[in-house]
């Protein structure tokens, strides 16, 4: 603010926002890990953590009142669903670091709902307990529920022998012919849920029974949109990065946030009464991140990893596909001509050497295709890294 000669009596008035400067992504990882928190270390009661392409990941404490403030955006959303006090509810985002999980848990309490933690994994398990425990809702990610029609189909599960009517899908993109397919094949209605953990996590906006954009919690978060390119503030209805000032937030909060989520805005009322402001369908990043099973990656994530093992020219391709519904992630990758042979078992290794430490730090498996030497295509101008066969838009 000083470098911007900016002082506390320059801004009175919310319009006054737009002199403030945009916090980053970057600003998180350069301040690792506690330099942005605001509140003492004594008032910090959890702490979440999301990747980050340095391999520090990005921290965000919570204090008790943050929790009480996203636990009751997420029992907003679930309500705006229809989810109830008596319903059961699974929340099948994974627990732990990645706010998911324990993001839609405390909301489904929050309501007086019983809340099944089944995380991820073991589908076939937790399509008993959904069908046992009459589960009327659930949370997971649009490709999960996919996969869970499937394996419902595949053990001769109907749609009529469950109690399911409730989706809430979130944490990687997905089109709304992917909706109308959830919907037909696990006989719910399925909404939007949308957050971040740099702001909140899950809650920070969710879609009504219109199905028409994403009401914002704008008594916590203010929303901006801004043309990524110029940084200048766009009207209503126009596209671009979505940007958030937490108004609330006590452990760690954020001046004018840029998301890297493009979308719009809308105001007015909606057809459900409400009246706060909504954002649309995300339609890209202003960014190269990727989102692969609610993971975020970075394809500078997967060059440091090649660059930090000599058996590899810093030749790659990133092949991001959904295969059976699922998103999958393959890494085409260049070896040494003084390493790649003909000893299968060399390779094997190599392969294997690599894909382990991919996992560790993006904590997705990526299927490794080691390439011969000079075979990635060159480009004369900016290096193609990534093909993104999902049709997201």
């Amino acid at each position: 603010m000083q470098a911007m000669d900016l002082s506390p009596a320059d801004i009175e008035t919310i319009e006054d926002i737009v002199k403030l400067p945009f916090t980053t992504k970057q600003d998180l990882r350069d301040n690792y890990p506690y330099g942005l928190q605001a509140a003492a270390p004594s008032e910090i009661v959890r702490v979440h953590a999301s990747s980050g392409t340095t391999g520090n990941p990005t921290i965000v404490g919570y204090t008790r009142r943050d929790l009480e403030v996203w636990a009751e955006g997420m029992a907003r959303a679930l309500t705006a669903y229809g989810v109830r006090k008596g319903d059961t509810f699974s929340v099948s985002y994974g627990y732990g670091l990645f706010t998911g999980g324990l993001g839609a848990h405390y909301g489904v309490e929050r309501i007086g709902a019983a809340v099944v933690p089944a995380s991820t994994g073991n589908t076939e398990k937790h399509l008993k307990l959904i069908k046992d425990l009459g589960v009327s809702g659930i949370a997971c990610t649009p490709s999960y529920a996919l996969y869970l029609a499937e394996t419902m189909e595949r053990m001769g599960i109907r749609k009529e022998d469950l109690n399911l009517r409730i989706g809430a899908f979130g944490a990687e993109p997905w089109t709304e012919n992917m909706r109308q397919e959830i919907q037909e094949r696990l006989g719910v209605k399925g909404y939007n849920l949308y957050g971040l953990s740099e702001v909140c996590g899950p809650g920070v906006s969710y879609e009504c029974e219109a199905q028409n954009g994403s009401h914002i919690c704008e008594d916590h978060f203010y929303p901006e949109i801004i043309n990524p390119e110029t940084l200048q503030p766009l009207p209503f209805g126009e596209t671009g990065e979505l940007v958030f000032t937490t108004l609330t937030k006590e452990g760690m909060p954020l001046l004018r946030y840029r998301t890297r989520d493009l979308c719009t805005l809308m105001g007015g009322t909606c057809s459900c009464g409400r009246t706060s402001v909504r954002m649309g369908r995300v339609m890209g990043r202003s960014d190269d991140m990727l989102i692969i099973r609610g993971i975020n990656v970075f394809p500078s994530q997967v060059e440091s990893v090649i660059l930090s093992m000599a058996e590899f020219e810093p030749r790659y391709m990133i092949v991001v596909d959904r295969k059976n519904n699922l998103d999958t992630m393959q890494v085409q990758v260049e070896v040494r001509k003084n390493f790649f042979n003909d000893d299968i078992g060399q390779m094997f290794q190599m392969r294997k050497a690599l894909a382990d430490k991919l996992k560790s730090v993006i904590s997705i498996k990526a299927d490794v295709k080691l390439m011969e030497p000079g075979s990635i295509e060159r480009s004369q101008g900016k290096s193609v890294r990534v093909i993104d066969k999902r049709n997201l838009k």
